[in-house]
């Protein structure tokens, strides 16, 4: 028997899926290990205390190149997150989690989450909110930790509001993009749960936010610290990195709590995500919010304001 969770009432809904103009709680769900582009965001978060309020960060399983499955990928990650936090004099105690081992199971079984450090904390953290003030969900790889939160405790869902790094642009030919396609039950359960939710698809939209090997040299390198280190993850991505750059996709999901000027969204029906890993649509499905345009030159130029030495001060 699958999970039945609470049906939130649309002026409710609407109301929990208003882009915030103020200082909000959060927590970040991660793989920073898989790429680079999360410790981007991971940086990010922790330099905008003004506008997000960091509760936990969550180590996100993946399987790619980079890992030998799930597990030693959430390991990973949770390794690459203590060396973030080390060069950000940032204590980890209190405030970082290991996630899941392995990804959801079967659809058919999703009433059964997988345990983990990260899915009993944000059960935990969510409680302590209400539809009011709900807290934000960053969740910018599988989302198995998420899901399985839900799943422990479906009251959650008019608690949170879950922002995902996931899928592609609703008018792409699919939708079976990294996070969306490894994790596919989860993020199935995610888009049926009726959570509210606030999708940055990838192809289409954030694949917008490129950034040049030049930036990095230009802002970044010659700290000492975190910008060395950024830097560095960006030019070993290549073996002559002179006129390459990255999409750095995963900077969006704290860019959209705390430049929400920077973005452009609107409100749809939540699709459906076939096994194949592709939309179908149904206008009676609960509302969501999908970004549709995110302003390149500003997220960078608000990252890059944080190393003064290289790009001048925050304001």
């Amino acid at each position: 028997m699958k999970t039945i969770f609470p049906k939130i009432p649309d002026e409710t809904r609407l109301t929990m899926l208003r882009l915030p103009d103020g200082p909000v709680d959060a927590v970040l769900d991660t793989d920073t290990y898989n790429e680079i582009d999360d410790q981007f965001a991971v940086a990010y978060t922790l330099l905008s205390p003004e506008r997000i309020r960091l509760k936990a960060i969550y180590a996100a399983p993946f399987s790619n190149e980079n890992s030998t499955g799930p597990k030693d990928g959430m390991e990973k990650s949770y390794e690459e997150l203590q060396r973030l936090l080390a060069l950000m004099d940032i204590p980890e105690e209190g405030l970082l989690h290991k996630g899941s081992s392995c990804f959801l199971p079967d659809y058919f079984d999703y009433d059964i989450p997988v345990e983990s450090d990260a899915a009993r904390d944000l059960v935990k953290q969510a409680m302590a909110h209400d539809s009011a003030h709900p807290l934000y969900v960053m969740a910018i790889g599988a989302v198995t930790n998420v899901v399985s939160a839900m799943l422990t405790a479906p009251e959650i869902i008019d608690r949170i509001v879950v922002i995902w790094l996931g899928g592609h642009a609703h008018y792409w030919d699919n939708a079976q993009e990294f996070n969306l396609m490894q994790d596919l039950a989860a993020s199935q359960v995610l888009f049926d749960s009726g959570v509210p939710l606030i999708q940055l698809p990838c192809f289409g939209v954030v694949d917008h936010l490129v950034m040049p090997t030049a930036e990095t040299q230009a802002y970044l390198a010659g700290d000492g610290g975190l910008g060395d280190f950024l830097h560095n993850r960006v030019t070993a991505c290549f073996a002559n990195p002179r006129g390459r750059s990255r999409v750095i996709w995963d900077i969006s999901a704290p860019a959209i709590l705390a430049q929400p000027e920077a973005v452009k969204t609107d409100l749809r029906p939540t699709p459906w995500i076939s096994d194949e890993g592709r939309y179908s649509f149904d206008s009676s499905r609960p509302l969501m919010r999908c970004l549709t345009h995110i302003d390149r030159d500003a997220v960078f130029g608000r990252f890059f304001s944080f190393f003064p030495q290289k790009g001048g001060s925050h304001d």
